[in-house]
């Protein structure tokens, strides 16, 4: 129990104090505006662990969370190096799962189950359309329409609202991995 409220407290602190707003496309180039969701408070609809999720979905958010304000760099793939969208989610993957993603939103969506944005899970890989090319930008869902991502140069790795217009017109879709799911 105490396990439980600790990992539900983590949860909630990391997301009430994260920011929100950012970007990115695989070529590192900003695509939407400086600030897409102004209005958005930052601690809105925290996020709470639910016993209904599975073991992975919980090692990935708390590995996912744990990694906020790490920087964006193009083709980056852990702490130290920073993360491009792609770099994050694999690294994010392979230290909660022990499975290895490709480095590449697109092929990331090949892989696992397709997923209709209603039946989203804290833990899916939710895709979108920043590059005018079909998942060009990967992150991980949350919960509560929110997900977590590497932004685009001059960013870092924090929570977005899915509610946001810009992101709203953009998802292309969503992938469940789960651990039995070979990896590529």
């Amino acid at each position: 129990m105490m396990k439980h409220l600790s990992v539900s407290y983590l949860l909630y602190l990391a997301l009430t104090f994260m920011s929100v707003a950012c970007t990115t496309t695989p070529t590192g180039e900003v695509s939407i505006p400086d600030d897409p969701t102004p209005n958005l408070p930052v601690n809105a609809d925290p996020i709470e662990i639910d016993a209904s999720w599975s073991q992975q979905a919980r090692e990935v958010l708390l590995h996912a969370l744990s990694l906020t304000g790490s920087p964006y760099q193009f083709g980056g793939h852990s702490p130290e190096t920073g993360f491009d969208c792609s770099g994050f989610v694999r690294y994010v993957y392979l230290q909660a799962t022990s499975l290895t993603l490709p480095h590449n939103a697109r092929a990331m969506s090949h892989l696992g189950k397709a997923i209709p944005r209603p039946e989203l899970k804290p833990g899916d890989l939710v895709f979108f359309d920043t590059l005018k090319s079909a998942f060009s930008h990967v992150g991980i869902y949350l919960g509560n329409n929110k997900f977590i991502h590497a932004p685009g140069s001059g960013g870092n790795v924090r929570v977005e609202s899915m509610q946001n217009s810009y992101w709203l017109k953009r998802f292309n879709g969503a992938q469940r991995i789960e651990k039995s799911d070979q990896s590529r």
